[in-house]
C-alpha cells in the first residue's frame, strides 16, 4: 500500500512539473514572420494529379510503368482536405469561398465578405495581419479586382462591383503590393458613365504604379506601395495563359511569369515585421471552365513555379515562414480516365497542343474572316493541336471526330450574333466558341481525360502546408477553418 501511495505522489509531482512547462511552451509558441497563401483557383486534386501525371509522362517517355512527377508543393510535410460548400450550394463560387478563407464566414455565392443578409461585413485576415504590423501583398493572374484577389482587401454585396472593389483596395490602408493582371472596368462598371480611372486613383493615393517589365523587375524595399500590372494582357484584363506565354517566349519574347510577380513581391514586402502574401493562379479556373486540359496543366505548372519561389525563400527563413497551398473550389469536374480509352491514359499527347482555347479562338476568327474551308480548319487544328486526318497516328481523327469537328466548324463560321444554338449545342459547347470546344474535347479524350461540367463542382480541395505551424493543417476540415487555423498559427485573435 505504501509503495502505491509513493508511486501516486511521484506521478502527481511529475504532472505538476510537466503541465506548467507544457503551458509555458504553448504560450511561447513560435509564430511565422512570413506567411504565403497560394490559391489555385479551380485547382482540385484532379488538376494537381493530372499535372503530375503529364509531367511524369513527358519526363519519362520510356518508362515501363507510370511515373508521376512532383510539383513544388506536393512533397510538403503536411496535407489535408477542405470542404468548399457555401450558403447557396454544394457547388460554390469564388466570392463565397474566398470569403470563407479570408474571414472565416460562410456566405452566398457572388457575395464578397458580407453576411447572407448583406447587412454585416466581415473583418479579414489581412486586416488583422496589418494591425500586427505586417505588410500585405495580393497577386493574381486574372484581373486584380476579380473575386479571389478582391476577397483579401475588399467587401461588397456583389463581386461584380468591380470599380468600387478597386477603389476600396486603392484608398484603403490594407494593401502594400497589388500585382498581376489589370483592373477590370477600370473606368467604372457603366461604360456610358465613365468615372476616374482606377490607375489615376492609385497615383492620387500614393501608389507607385508600374507596368513595364523593367520597372517590375527593378522593384525593391524602397519602392513604396506598389501597383504592378503586367504589360502583357490577354483576355478580360488577365495575363496570358502559360501555354501561350511559353510559346511566345520560345519565339524570343520576354513576358513576365507569375513567379516573377512573387519574386518582386517578396522584395517589396520584406521588413522587420514580415508579411502576408496571397498569390492566386486564377486562370487554372478559367481554362477548366473551358474544358481545356492542356492549358489547365500548363497554368498549374506556372502556379507550382510561383510556389517554388516561396520555397526557395523559406530555405533562408526556415524558422520564420509558413507556406500554404490550396484552392477555393474545383472547376469542370475533371476526370482522369475516359470511356473510350478504358484503363489507358496518354498524357504525353497533350504536349501536341501549343496554344490555349483563347488564342485558338483568334485563329477561328481569322478563318471566319477569310471564308475558310473545313480543310483550312483541319490544317490549323493539326498545326496547333496535333490532331490529324492521317491514319495510324496517335492523334488520328475518327469518322465521329471529324463529324463533330464539321458540325462545330459550321457554327463557328457564322457570326456570333447570327448563330442559332440548340439545347444540345449549349450542352456541347458551354457558351464558348464551338470549334475550340470540339477540338479540346477530342484532344482531352484521346489523352484519357474528360470534364463533366463547364462550372464549379462540389469536390473538396487539397491543402498543402510547410513551415511554422504547418502541422495544424493536416486532416479534413471546412474552408472556414483555413482562416481559423492561419489566424491561430499567426498568433492573431478576433
Amino acid at each position: 500500500m505504501k509503495k502505491i501511495l509513493s508511486l501516486l505522489c511521484a506521478l502527481t509531482m511529475l504532472f505538476a512539473c510537466v503541465l506548467p512547462a507544457a503551458g509555458m511552451a504553448e504560450a511561447t509558441a513560435k509564430t511565422p514572420k512570413y506567411v504565403f497563401m497560394f490559391i489555385g483557383d479551380g485547382m482540385g486534386m484532379p488538376q494537381v494529379t493530372a499535372t503530375q501525371y503529364y509531367l511524369g509522362a513527358i519526363e519519362n517517355p520510356d518508362a515501363a510503368s507510370p511515373v508521376p512527377a512532383a510539383l513544388s508543393f506536393t512533397g510538403f510535410p503536411y496535407s489535408g482536405t477542405a470542404t468548399t460548400y457555401d450558403m447557396t450550394s454544394f457547388c460554390p463560387d469564388s466570392a463565397s469561398t474566398v470569403t470563407a478563407m479570408a474571414s472565416g464566414n460562410k456566405t452566398l455565392s457572388g457575395v464578397l465578405n458580407y453576411s447572407v443578409d448583406k447587412t454585416q461585413s466581415f473583418k479579414l485576415i489581412t486586416e488583422y495581419a496589418k494591425e500586427a504590423g505586417k505588410k500585405i501583398g495580393v497577386i493574381t493572374t486574372v484581373s486584380i479586382n476579380h473575386a479571389t484577389p478582391a476577397g483579401y482587401y475588399a467587401k461588397s454585396e456583389s463581386r461584380n462591383n468591380y470599380y468600387d472593389i478597386g477603389v476600396q483596395g486603392l484608398t484603403g490602408t490594407t494593401l502594400d503590393y497589388l500585382a498581376g493582371g489589370a483592373f477590370h472596368h477600370a473606368t467604372g462598371d457603366d461604360s456610358a458613365k465613365p468615372q476616374q480611372s482606377l490607375y489615376d486613383v492609385a497615383v492620387a493615393n500614393g501608389w507607385n504604379y508600374v507596368n513595364t517589365i523593367d520597372a517590375i523587375r527593378a522593384l525593391n524595399a524602397d519602392s513604396g506601395r506598389v501597383l504592378a500590372v503586367n504589360p502583357d494582357l490577354q483576355d478580360d484584363d488577365a495575363v496570358s495563359y502559360e501555354i501561350d506565354r511559353t510559346r511566345r517566349e520560345a519565339a524570343g519574347e520576354d513576358i513576365l511569369s507569375l513567379a516573377d510577380f512573387v519574386s518582386a513581391g517578396i522584395k517589396v514586402l520584406d521588413n522587420d515585421k514580415g508579411f502576408f502574401m496571397m498569390c492566386e493562379g486564377g486562370k487554372i479556373d478559367w481554362s477548366c471552365h473551358a474544358n481545356d486540359a492542356a492549358t489547365t496543366i500548363q497554368d498549374t505548372v506556372a502556379f507550382s513555379d510561383a510556389v517554388q519561389v516561396a520555397v526557395d525563400f523559406a530555405k533562408d527563413h526556415a524558422e520564420d515562414t509558413l507556406i500554404l497551398v490550396t484552392a477555393d473550389h474545383e472547376t469542370g469536374g475533371l476526370t482522369i480516365g475516359y470511356a473510350a480509352t478504358a484503363y489507358d491514359t496518354h498524357f504525353s499527347y497533350l504536349a501536341n497542343q501549343t496554344m490555349s482555347f483563347v488564342d485558338f479562338d483568334n485563329v477561328i476568327s481569322d478563318l471566319r474572316a477569310k471564308n475558310a474551308t473545313f480543310d483550312d480548319a483541319l490544317a490549323a487544328i493539326k498545326q496547333y493541336y496535333g490532331l490529324t486526318t492521317e491514319a495510324g497516328q496517335n492523334l488520328s481523327l475518327t469518322k465521329d471526330d471529324i463529324a463533330a469537328l464539321q458540325a462545330a466548324f459550321t457554327l463557328s463560321m457564322q457570326p456570333v450574333d447570327q448563330r442559332t444554338l440548340t439545347d444540345e449545342d449549349q450542352l456541347l459547347y458551354g457558351g464558348y466558341e464551338p470549334l475550340s470546344m470540339a477540338v479540346s474535347h477530342i484532344e482531352n479524350n484521346k489523352a484519357g481525360l474528360s470534364y463533366t461540367s463547364y462550372s464549379h463542382t462540389g469536390l473538396p480541395v487539397p491543402v498543402f502546408a510547410m513551415g511554422v505551424g504547418a502541422q495544424q493543417f493536416s486532416g479534413m476540415y471546412d474552408d472556414t477553418d483555413l482562416f481559423t487555423k492561419t489566424m491561430s498559427v499567426m498568433g492573431l485573435s478576433k
